[in-house]
């Protein structure tokens, strides 16, 4: 039997023979040999570059010089005379013991006759018309002389300035919920007066206070009065307040002076 060659064209004739040859395969096989060559051409080359790739990184990699490093040894040097030319310093003397002041003598039984009149024991009206300064002390010893405790420390008080109050900035304080909710706030917490209902008065107290850069509300005056009860219920009313929206300005919160009117009005 002849040998047949697997990749000509007569092979390929052979297995297709009475089959449809526009299949896919058929046009696979008849380029199958271009595919070896291909794939034997690129697996050659990439032995090749694996095998030589040592060489080239030698060849590129730049060669050394050598360093000709030279160690020098430093010589000895002399070792330098430490003159003891250090001067015993002077003997201070130690300073003398501070005398107190204030002496405490044990009690000792005598007759009368043999106490003197300075060593009696003074009254409390005798101590008193005495002319002793009690806010001088003896600090002999010390400072060689005598000093006022008054001048020894002296109470230093700083009193904090008081904080800005803004009438006008940038962004004035508001109650949650705004001008609306701030009315509905006050008609339903106000209570009129009774004498100011009998006597038929009705009209608006303006108060002044101040809302404070935390929201609360402080320093709460009436700047136009209508009746005493109804000034009184409106202070009352609006001291109730919850904390406000404080007014910033330059961006932060600053205390600010606000004017409310409160209507007292009866129903008809």
């Amino acid at each position: 039997m002849s040998k047949i060659d697997l990749t000509s064209l007569e092979w390929r004739e052979l297995v297709f023979q009475g089959k449809n040859k526009a299949y896919g395969a058929y046009q696979l096989r008849g380029e199958s040999d271009k595919r070896h060559n291909r794939a034997m051409l690129i697996v050659t080359l990439v032995a090749v570059i694996g095998f030589s790739m040592p060489k080239l990184i030698e060849m590129a990699t730049p060669e050394q010089k050598e360093v000709n490093e030279t160690v020098t040894e430093l010589s000895q040097l002399e070792k330098a005379e430490v003159k003891n030319d250090i001067k015993k310093a002077a003997e201070v003397a130690p300073p003398p013991p501070l005398k107190s002041t204030i002496k405490f003598v044990a009690p000792v039984i005598a007759k009368d006759e043999e106490v003197s009149e300075e060593d009696e024991m003074k009254s409390q009206e005798e101590l008193t018309n005495a002319n002793v300064q009690i806010s001088v002390a003896d600090v002999k010893g010390v400072t060689g002389g005598t000093v006022d405790i008054a001048d020894v420390k002296q109470a230093v008080t700083e009193v904090a300035e008081p904080e800005k109050i803004w009438d006008v900035i940038e962004q004035m304080p508001s109650f949650p919920g705004g001008d609306g909710e701030l009315m509905a706030t006050l008609s339903k917490n106000i209570k009129y007066p009774v004498i100011a209902q009998e006597n038929g008065i009705q009209g608006k107290v303006i108060l002044g206070f101040v809302v404070t850069k935390s929201g609360a509300i402080s320093d709460v005056t009436v700047l136009r009065s209508l009746d005493p009860s109804c000034d009184k219920e409106a202070i009352r009313v609006v001291k109730l307040l919850p904390k406000w929206i404080p007014g910033k300005q330059n961006g932060e919160n600053v205390n600010v002076r606000y004017t409310l009117p409160v209507v007292f009005k009866l129903q008809e």
